[in-house]
């Protein structure tokens, strides 16, 4: 890392320390030219994930895009601040694939299986533009199957 003071190339670590949700690294130098102290933070960089189009086009995976869908879809449903994490969690997944690039179909079940998890209206609705549901009868075959993969509830037995 270059001083800030004297341009030297040459120093040490001094101190380092985890950020709070430990996605950074603050670390204090030590300037061995100059002795002048100084901060970096260091963070993990990714390659920037792409995501196939329908058309063919490529464009970078945008999260607010996604978060932006899902603040649609849960309107008065969801707090702001879950449909943040589960964007972030949908963005994790499709990155654990190990590819360079996703289809947006892809990004499409990965936002649906997050929604199915959290809040089935929110699910319902999120589908219903995914999917370009046209008749009342779209609607219906996505509920029964919503219906299907739900565990029983207690008491359904009697």
């Amino acid at each position: 890392m270059q001083c800030p003071t004297c341009g030297s190339i040459d120093d040490k670590v001094v101190d380092s320390r985890p950020s709070s949700d430990h996605t950074v690294i603050r670390r204090r130098r030590e300037c061995l030219a100059c002795h002048a102290r100084f901060t970096t933070f260091e963070k993990i960089g990714f390659v920037q994930l792409m995501v196939r189009k329908r058309s063919g086009l490529e464009r970078a995976f945008d999260q607010s895009k996604v978060l932006t869908g899902m603040r649609r879809a849960a309107q008065g449903r969801v707090a702001e601040s879950v449909l943040a994490d589960v964007a972030e969690q949908v963005e994790q997944s499709l990155r654990q694939l190990n590819v360079p690039s996703v289809s947006s179909e892809q990004v499409g079940l990965a936002v649906l299986t997050a929604l199915k998890e959290l809040d089935e209206v929110t699910y319902v609705r999120f589908a219903s533009v995914y999917k370009n549901f046209e008749r009342p009868e779209d609607f219906a075959q996505e509920l029964s199957t919503l219906r299907k993969d739900a565990p029983p509830k207690d008491g359904a037995d009697t």
